[in-house]
């Protein structure tokens, strides 16, 4: 049924299947068991207590790393619902896009990479092939999750194609993938939503949350283009209805626009480069999915905004200073004595700092400080 429905240009039903050979479901897709052992992982989980823009500890509100990804899955759904494309590899994309980030959002993750430059380095996307390749381990027969090779490449293709593996050798090992992922090929329409959607959610709800924290004010958004008709189109609900509420419908109507944009332009771009098929799809130029010329001048302003006004804002700064700190300190505490924190019994010598990484990134950010405050 499923399969009659989905366009030419999804990405078939049918898995080209996984590294290690499993029994078929005669209840769930491919793409559904993916979804659900992304949801059943250890890893999603301790999303709750990362940080998204606000240290986890600062407000009950404030989002967090899973109330992102289930954002961006909704809107993910949407957008391959629209085009008849293969929903559950969409939301799975979505969900398990930001497994791999450290406790302190970006912050975390620059400490970390610092700490990690004479070993490798660090990165949030290639962490999460580790942990749904390598780290999780639930299962019997393999380690990871061992989902199929379309949720791989979609997740290894987040931000495009890859070009230079040099990252991906030093973090994973060389041929990591058996030659399965052709890494030059552009991603899947699926994989392409998934990253524009984070895109949107995160943009949308960091100005929810940076307005809800008192950052910047309404009148800061009338010079940005979108927010400045949708300030004028409700400015009189400001009398008539809580702020709080007027937020709400502005971000929703935000989210509607910028919604609507990609599926214009998606369309015309489909149109344009004569997209026929899932083999055009992944010769094409990336990317097939983004905004029009307007809205992507928006996505830029809104960027720079929250970047001066939020993510530099001095009281977020404090915070994420203080995670790096907690970051940096906790790697070296442990690297002095790595058996009293990790078992490193069957670690290479070589692998320590890997190992020691993995445990750090995999933390929370009141795990990552309590840690910190016992260590002292």
């Amino acid at each position: 049924m499923q399969k009659n429905r989905l366009s030419k240009l999804s990405i078939s039903i049918k898995s080209k299947g996984r590294f290690n050979v499993e029994k078929k479901s005669d209840l769930r897709s491919p793409y559904q068991r993916d979804r659900d052992r992304i949801i059943h992982s250890t890893a999603f989980r301790r999303l709750k207590h990362k940080t998204q823009v606000f240290v986890n500890t600062t407000g009950d509100h404030y989002r967090t790393r899973i109330t992102h990804s289930l954002e961006v899955a909704q809107i993910a759904r949407t957008l391959a619902k629209y085009f008849k494309l293969n929903e559950d590899l969409c939301e799975t994309l979505s969900l398990a896009h930001d497994l791999g980030h450290t406790p302190f959002g970006h912050a975390g993750e620059e400490a970390l990479n610092d700490c990690m430059k004479e070993s490798g380095g660090f990165d949030h996307n290639i962490q999460t092939i580790r942990i749904v390749t390598h780290l999780e381990n639930k299962y019997y027969n393999f380690r990871g999750l061992n989902l199929t090779f379309e949720t791989l490449d979609g997740l290894i293709k987040h931000n495009g194609p890859i070009y230079n593996l040099n990252k991906f050798n030093n973090i994973l090992g060389k041929n990591f993938f058996k030659k399965k992922i052709d890494f030059q090929k552009s991603p899947s329409l699926e994989s392409q939503i998934a990253s524009i959607s984070d895109d949107i959610a995160y943009n949308s709800h960091d100005l929810e949350d940076g307005l809800r924290a008192q950052l910047f004010k309404f009148g800061d958004l009338k010079n940005l283009p979108i927010l400045s008709y949708l300030l004028k189109k409700h400015k009189k609900k400001f009398k008539r209805f809580s702020q709080d509420l007027v937020l709400r419908q502005i971000i929703r109507e935000t989210i509607n626009e910028m919604v609507k944009d990609i599926i214009v332009n998606t369309q015309n771009n489909i149109r344009k480069n004569n997209i026929k098929n899932i083999m055009d799809v992944y010769k094409s130029e990336y990317p097939i999915v983004c905004f029009s010329k307007k809205m992507n001048l928006f996505d830029i302003s809104i960027k720079k905004f929250l970047k001066e006004k939020m993510y530099y804002h001095k009281s977020v700064v404090q915070k994420t200073s203080y995670g790096k700190k907690v970051i940096k300190s906790l790697f070296l505490k442990i690297k002095n004595n790595p058996k009293k924190y990790i078992n490193i019994n069957k670690i290479k010598k070589s692998n320590i700092d890997r190992s020691i990484c993995d445990f750090i990134a995999g933390m929370t950010d009141r795990f990552a400080i309590n840690l910190y405050n016992k260590s002292k």
